[in-house]
């Protein structure tokens, strides 16, 4: 019967997590990858576990060609890691703005990437947010999507996210929640594990109409 209940869930909703960790990936990597380097001195290197360089009340905005927004990530502290060559993000805040105008939010207490952002995780207060979307011609309304969590995984190039942690998925007024999570893009594939409970509001999942 819940497997029939989840099979209801609009595509996006399972989407969500892994567009979010694209989204991460790309910003993070930015980050690595364009930080300024630090002039050379005679001043002894940081011991392996302290951060060669950090930044303070950041922002990273990414542009298509025509000068169109398509992503933002801001954190309180960025430091970067050289023995591991991690970058951890305090108080991390992300959005993406999809070429229909869709957009997506994310904010966790502390994000940390590896270098390529091949993997993504997400600590402590982790919410997950694609706004409703109202019906457009060829298109029907979607609802607010929404994940809350105290901690996700996120592989990228695997298409895999999991969470060890319990979990609560929201599709408009509808309920999920659960001891783990497991998604598998590439398959198709979403597994709450654990104690998983769903409660379904017959008529209350559809976006509001546009004024």
């Amino acid at each position: 019967m819940m497997r029939r209940v989840l099979q209801t869930w609009d595509r996006l909703s399972l989407y969500l997590p892994v567009l979010l960790m694209g989204l991460l990936a790309l910003g993070t990597w930015w980050l690595v990858r364009n930080a300024p380097t630090p002039l050379a001195t005679t001043a002894p290197k940081a011991a392996p576990d302290q951060p060669d360089y950090s930044m303070k009340v950041f922002a990273v905005k990414s542009f298509d060609a025509k000068g169109r927004l398509q992503s933002e990530v801001q954190g309180d502290t960025a430091r970067h890691f050289p023995a591991t060559d991690t970058l951890e993000i305090d108080k991390a805040r992300m959005r993406s703005i999809a070429l229909d105008g869709r957009l997506t939010f994310a904010t966790s207490d502390r994000a940390l990437s590896n270098a390529d952002g091949s993997e993504v995780q997400l600590f402590g207060n982790a919410i997950v947010t694609r706004e409703a979307v109202p019906a457009r011609q060829g298109a029907s309304a979607q609802p607010r999507l929404e994940f809350r969590g105290e901690f996700l995984h996120a592989f990228t190039q695997e298409e895999k996210v999991r969470s060890n942690q319990p979990v609560q998925l929201t599709r408009g007024n509808d309920r999920f929640t659960a001891d783990a999570m497991e998604y598998n893009n590439l398959d198709q594939v979403l597994q709450l594990n654990g104690r998983v409970r769903g409660m379904l509001m017959p008529g209350g999942t559809a976006a509001p109409k546009q004024p």
